[in-house]
């Protein structure tokens, strides 16, 4: 990586970077305890305001919201309780592939239980938004199974081939 802006960086280099940004090298600490040394700030006296334990649950709310990974953790947690969200017999004949920007994409074991879906599009977006906020899910898409294809082979034809349904 030599820093020019059009070479996409890693998903590992931003939050090296991010890490970097939030809490600094071995320079910056050193930097820091000398000027909070003589700064005589509030925080640093031992029975001070903000000195009070807390629970692990809270720390870690804080630290996921301060690092930004919010939206990850609620795009994982609705991909792991779909079949709460759809219901059992939903879930059984469908499940989600994955969420890319702001599109969760839903795999369907038939062509019926796709179009059965994208007709209940809106009251799944309207649950998952509300269940789900920080995911940002704009959108669902639903695919049926795959087909075969004769575009290739030795039958295989210039026209559209046959026009049957799958699933």
């Amino acid at each position: 990586m030599n820093g020019s802006s059009e070479e996409p960086q890693s998903e590992a280099s931003l939050v090296y970077l991010r890490l970097k940004k939030l809490f600094g090298g071995p320079t910056a600490r050193a930097s820091k305890s000398r000027q909070r040394a003589g700064s005589g700030e509030p925080g640093s006296e031992p029975f001070g305001a903000g000195r009070d334990p807390r629970g692990l649950g809270s720390v870690m709310e804080a630290l996921t919201t301060e690092l930004g990974w919010d939206s990850e953790l609620d795009k994982a947690e609705l991909i792991g309780a779909w079949s709460e969200l759809v219901g059992e017999g939903t879930a059984a004949k469908s499940r989600p592939l994955g969420i890319e920007d702001g599109v969760l994409t839903v795999q369907c074991d038939s062509t019926a239980w796709a179009t059965q879906l994208r007709i209940m599009r809106v009251e799944l977006l309207t649950a998952i938004s509300r269940r789900y906020p920080r995911a940002g899910i704009q959108s669902i898409r639903f695919n049926g199974p795959d087909v075969p294809t004769w575009k290739y082979g030795r039958r295989s034809t210039q026209w559209r081939g046959p026009r049957d349904t799958y699933g």
